[in-house]
Protein backbone atom coordinates (compact mmCIF):
# COMPACT_ATOMS: atom_id res chain seq x y z
CA UNK A 1 0.00 0.00 0.00
CA UNK A 2 1.20 3.50 -1.13
CA UNK A 3 1.80 5.66 2.40
CA UNK A 4 0.20 9.06 2.32
CA UNK A 5 1.75 12.23 1.87
CA UNK A 6 0.78 15.68 3.41
CA UNK A 7 1.46 19.09 1.81
CA UNK A 8 0.64 22.23 2.54
CA UNK A 9 1.41 25.22 0.39
CA UNK A 10 0.98 28.53 1.96
CA UNK A 11 1.45 32.04 1.03
CA UNK A 12 -0.40 35.10 0.57
CA UNK A 13 -3.38 36.18 -1.59
CA UNK A 14 -2.43 36.81 -5.29
CA UNK A 15 1.06 34.13 -4.82
CA UNK A 16 -0.37 31.30 -6.99
CA UNK A 17 -0.81 29.04 -3.93
CA UNK A 18 -3.70 27.55 -5.86
CA UNK A 19 -2.04 27.29 -9.29
CA UNK A 20 0.73 25.43 -7.60
CA UNK A 21 -1.38 23.07 -5.17
CA UNK A 22 -3.26 22.53 -8.83
CA UNK A 23 -0.11 21.55 -10.19
CA UNK A 24 0.71 18.93 -7.36
CA UNK A 25 -2.75 17.42 -6.98
CA UNK A 26 -2.67 16.60 -11.26
CA UNK A 27 1.26 15.22 -10.74
CA UNK A 28 -0.39 12.92 -8.04
CA UNK A 29 -2.97 11.81 -9.90
CA UNK A 30 -1.38 10.79 -12.67
CA UNK A 31 1.35 9.03 -10.41
CA UNK A 32 -2.07 6.85 -9.58
CA UNK A 33 -2.64 8.24 -6.52
CA UNK A 34 -6.17 9.11 -4.58
CA UNK A 35 -5.84 12.68 -4.27
CA UNK A 36 -7.88 14.87 -1.62
CA UNK A 37 -7.46 18.98 -1.14
CA UNK A 38 -8.56 21.88 0.48
CA UNK A 39 -8.10 25.15 0.72
CA UNK A 40 -8.41 28.21 2.84
CA UNK A 41 -8.71 31.60 0.96
CA UNK A 42 -9.58 33.95 4.37
CA UNK A 43 -8.66 37.43 2.90
CA UNK A 44 -6.75 36.43 0.00
CA UNK A 45 -7.78 39.68 -1.94
CA UNK A 46 -6.60 41.31 0.67
CA UNK A 47 -2.97 40.20 1.08
CA UNK A 48 -4.47 37.62 3.83
CA UNK A 49 -3.26 34.15 4.54
CA UNK A 50 -4.00 31.09 1.95
CA UNK A 51 -3.29 28.10 2.09
CA UNK A 52 -3.72 24.29 0.49
CA UNK A 53 -3.86 21.27 2.03
CA UNK A 54 -2.92 18.40 -0.19
CA UNK A 55 -3.17 14.47 0.80
CA UNK A 56 -2.47 12.13 -1.77
CA UNK A 57 -1.38 7.78 -1.31
CA UNK A 58 -3.52 4.58 -2.39
CA UNK A 59 -6.52 5.51 -0.35
CA UNK A 60 -6.87 9.30 1.22
CA UNK A 61 -9.82 10.11 3.29
CA UNK A 62 -9.76 13.31 4.35
CA UNK A 63 -8.28 16.12 2.80
CA UNK A 64 -6.73 17.86 5.79
CA UNK A 65 -3.24 17.84 7.39
CA UNK A 66 -2.72 17.82 11.02
CA UNK A 67 -0.56 19.23 13.15
CA UNK A 68 3.06 17.89 13.07
CA UNK A 69 1.93 15.30 10.36
CA UNK A 70 3.27 17.46 7.09
CA UNK A 71 6.10 15.63 4.92
CA UNK A 72 6.80 18.79 3.19
CA UNK A 73 5.75 22.19 3.91
CA UNK A 74 6.02 25.12 0.60
CA UNK A 75 5.81 28.55 1.89
CA UNK A 76 5.99 31.37 -0.67
CA UNK A 77 6.81 34.07 2.18
CA UNK A 78 8.64 33.83 5.05
CA UNK A 79 6.15 34.82 7.95
CA UNK A 80 3.72 32.51 6.51
CA UNK A 81 6.29 29.59 6.79
CA UNK A 82 6.78 30.30 10.52
CA UNK A 83 2.98 30.16 10.99
CA UNK A 84 2.73 26.68 9.37
CA UNK A 85 5.98 25.12 10.82
CA UNK A 86 4.09 23.60 13.45
CA UNK A 87 1.98 21.50 10.78
CA UNK A 88 5.74 19.60 10.09
CA UNK A 89 6.24 16.34 11.17
CA UNK A 90 10.14 15.85 12.60
CA UNK A 91 11.35 14.49 9.56
CA UNK A 92 9.83 16.86 7.48
CA UNK A 93 11.07 19.63 4.98
CA UNK A 94 9.99 23.24 5.16
CA UNK A 95 10.87 25.13 1.49
CA UNK A 96 9.94 28.72 1.80
CA UNK A 97 10.59 31.48 -0.91
CA UNK A 98 13.08 34.38 0.64
CA UNK A 99 10.42 36.66 -0.15
CA UNK A 100 9.17 39.18 2.85
CA UNK A 101 5.82 41.19 2.20
CA UNK A 102 4.44 43.20 5.04
CA UNK A 103 1.54 42.96 7.04
CA UNK A 104 -0.34 46.29 7.10
CA UNK A 105 0.64 46.33 11.07
CA UNK A 106 4.03 46.40 10.30
CA UNK A 107 3.51 48.75 7.28
CA UNK A 108 2.07 51.21 9.56
CA UNK A 109 4.69 50.74 12.66
CA UNK A 110 2.49 48.99 14.50
CA UNK A 111 4.65 46.38 14.52
CA UNK A 112 7.76 44.99 13.27
CA UNK A 113 8.31 41.85 10.76
CA UNK A 114 9.98 39.39 12.76
CA UNK A 115 13.42 37.85 12.24
CA UNK A 116 11.77 34.73 10.95
CA UNK A 117 15.68 32.73 10.31
CA UNK A 118 16.61 33.33 13.91
CA UNK A 119 13.25 31.98 14.92
CA UNK A 120 13.12 29.39 13.61
CA UNK A 121 16.52 28.24 14.48
CA UNK A 122 15.55 29.09 18.03
CA UNK A 123 12.92 26.51 17.68
CA UNK A 124 14.98 23.90 15.90
CA UNK A 125 12.29 24.09 12.16
CA UNK A 126 14.44 22.93 9.61
CA UNK A 127 14.01 25.43 6.87
CA UNK A 128 15.41 26.07 3.10
CA UNK A 129 15.16 29.11 1.55
CA UNK A 130 14.62 29.36 -1.86
CA UNK A 131 15.78 32.37 -4.31
CA UNK A 132 12.24 32.01 -6.27
CA UNK A 133 11.90 35.74 -6.74
CA UNK A 134 15.53 36.29 -7.96
CA UNK A 135 14.66 33.43 -10.14
CA UNK A 136 11.49 34.67 -11.38
CA UNK A 137 13.33 38.17 -11.89
CA UNK A 138 15.99 36.25 -14.24
CA UNK A 139 12.68 34.76 -16.22
CA UNK A 140 11.54 37.90 -16.37
CA UNK A 141 8.12 37.16 -15.11
CA UNK A 142 6.96 37.70 -11.52
CA UNK A 143 4.48 35.54 -11.61
CA UNK A 144 6.37 32.18 -11.83
CA UNK A 145 7.90 32.26 -8.45
CA UNK A 146 5.08 29.64 -7.34
CA UNK A 147 6.16 27.20 -10.42
CA UNK A 148 9.62 28.16 -9.16
CA UNK A 149 9.03 26.51 -5.71
CA UNK A 150 6.29 23.82 -6.61
CA UNK A 151 10.13 22.86 -8.87
CA UNK A 152 12.39 23.27 -5.89
CA UNK A 153 9.82 20.98 -3.94
CA UNK A 154 9.29 18.05 -6.56
CA UNK A 155 12.27 16.10 -5.90
CA UNK A 156 11.23 15.58 -2.21
CA UNK A 157 7.39 14.37 -3.42
CA UNK A 158 7.60 11.15 -4.82
CA UNK A 159 6.24 11.24 -8.33
CA UNK A 160 8.05 11.10 -11.42
CA UNK A 161 9.12 13.83 -13.50
CA UNK A 162 7.91 13.60 -16.51
CA UNK A 163 4.56 13.60 -14.35
CA UNK A 164 5.30 16.91 -12.84
CA UNK A 165 5.99 18.50 -16.38
CA UNK A 166 2.73 16.82 -17.77
CA UNK A 167 1.01 18.70 -14.75
CA UNK A 168 2.68 22.00 -15.72
CA UNK A 169 1.43 21.61 -19.15
CA UNK A 170 -2.17 20.63 -18.21
CA UNK A 171 -3.05 23.49 -15.59
CA UNK A 172 -0.67 26.46 -16.88
CA UNK A 173 -2.45 28.26 -19.92
CA UNK A 174 -0.19 28.20 -23.14
CA UNK A 175 0.66 31.57 -23.65
CA UNK A 176 2.19 31.64 -20.21
CA UNK A 177 3.61 27.78 -20.74
CA UNK A 178 7.44 28.30 -22.00
CA UNK A 179 7.78 30.15 -19.16
CA UNK A 180 6.83 28.22 -16.36
CA UNK A 181 8.36 25.11 -17.68
CA UNK A 182 11.63 26.86 -17.63
CA UNK A 183 10.83 28.30 -14.15
CA UNK A 184 9.75 24.68 -12.79
CA UNK A 185 13.11 23.50 -14.21
CA UNK A 186 14.84 26.16 -12.54
CA UNK A 187 13.31 25.22 -9.25
CA UNK A 188 13.66 21.61 -9.47
CA UNK A 189 17.44 22.30 -10.24
CA UNK A 190 17.81 24.14 -7.11
CA UNK A 191 17.74 20.61 -4.90
CA UNK A 192 18.14 17.98 -7.76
Amino acid sequence: MKPITNVIICGTGGQGILLASEILCEAARMAGNDVKKSEVHGMAQRGGSVSSHVRFGEKVYSPLVEKGTADLILSMEKMEALRWAPFLKPSGTLLSCDLEITPMTVNTGHAVYPDVISMMKEQDIPCRMVPALEIAEELGNLRVVNVVLIGAASPFIPIKEDYWFRAVEERVPPKALDVNIEAFRKGRQLSG
